[in-house]
């Protein structure tokens, strides 16, 4: 675990470890460059304590993009609660104001929000401990939702790769494969199935995906078959790694466009898709809606300014693909060549 932190190329991990649930708390700052750090917090049980620490560094560097690619001023970090076994009721509780009271005690360094393993109730919680946490609405005791804001971002998203791959937006006659119908893919394949696409659903829970399919008007198609499909769009919205030097030479898909984070398994795994002539949207930015809209809510930001700020996201896709032809590059690249340009002159700004 020491050789990790020490090897990591971030500014600073806090660990913490809970004795009354055994669980190891990691909070990890990647890059602070544009404002102070925004991330969420996830829950979940790992092989083994370094794996956790491995995934919040991960994540962290990915949040550092996401906040980059848009223009938006907030560093990048993560923060993961590696917990032994499922933790419930009072216990979980319990657990989570410590974890707030870890977090305000950082002064604003980090702010947390929901993630995978955690729900807008768990943040509720952490705000009876510190102001820098977002994800309940107190004022009008209701949870905030990132889900549709995140569909909506990635629905934008696949407009634009829509126009590049094709010439034209229209979903009309297009077809889309969503993996994962969970609280994005869910509203996810509305939308898109309202845009007149046929939408195929996948999810590693088939009763769950038969059901939304029944719901939303789509098809299911069994989780070990999702790889193969021929569509236009293949949607990643569960885990990430999906698309990875296993999968890429058998993809059936145009596009990939969806909300999972992380999707690449590994960075040549862009260059892999370009050359094959799939367009991939760069998950950082195509799945920031929510991300992006939460903080806002949470200030009780006009709903109009935050759908606003989501919608821009379909814009800054419209650059890097445009970027990426000229340049002759992956998508990857030229998102990668925007961040980079982006954490450089915040650098030159702080001097």
């Amino acid at each position: 675990m020491l050789d990790l932190i020490a090897s990591w190329p971030g500014e600073f991990v806090v660990t913490q470890f809970d004795q009354p649930t055994g669980t190891w708390i990691f909070i990890a700052i990647h890059d602070s460059t544009l404002g102070p750090t925004l991330g969420g917090v996830r829950m979940k049980t790992y092989p083994t304590p370094v794996d956790a620490l491995r995934d919040a560094m991960r994540l962290a560097e990915g949040m550092t993009y996401k906040w980059a690619g848009l223009g938006i001023d907030r560093g990048g970090a993560k923060s993961v609660l590696a917990v032994p076994h499922p933790i419930q009721g009072e216990e979980r509780r319990a657990l989570f104001h410590r974890f707030g009271r870890l977090v305000a005690s950082l002064r604003g360094a980090y702010t947390g929000g929901p993630d995978l393993g955690t729900t807008p109730e768990d943040l509720g919680t952490i705000q009876e401990e510190t102001e820098y946490a977002h994800g309940w609405d107190h004022e009008h005791d209701r949870p905030l939702d990132p889900g549709p804001y995140t569909a909506l971002g990635v629905f934008g998203g696949m407009r634009a790769a829509l126009r590049h791959a094709f010439g034209s937006d229209d979903f009309h006659g297009r077809t889309v494969l969503i993996q994962g119908v969970g609280d994005v893919g869910l509203p996810l394949a509305k939308v898109v199935r309202e845009a007149g696409a046929t939408v195929t659903l996948t999810d590693v829970d088939q009763v769950r995906a038969a059901r939304v399919a029944k719901e939303v008007g789509a098809k299911t198609l069994a989780p070990e078959q999702a790889y193969t499909h021929k569509c236009d769009i293949y949607a990643p919205c569960a885990v990430g790694a999906t698309v990875n030097a296993k999968t890429v030479p058998v993809l059936a898909c145009r596009i990939v466009a969806g909300s999972a984070n992380n999707q690449l398994g590994e960075p040549a795994d862009g260059d892999r898709l370009h050359a094959r002539g799939i367009l991939y949207a760069p998950d950082y930015i195509v799945n920031a809606g929510g991300a992006a809209a939460l903080p806002s809510l949470s200030k009780g930001a006009d709903e109009a300014d935050v759908v606003k700020r989501v919608k821009a996201i379909e814009g800054t896709l419209d650059e890097i693909f445009a970027e990426a032809k000229a340049q002759r590059i992956s998508p990857a690249a030229a998102a990668q060549r925007r961040v980079d340009r982006v954490l450089a002159e915040g650098r030159k700004r702080r001097g």
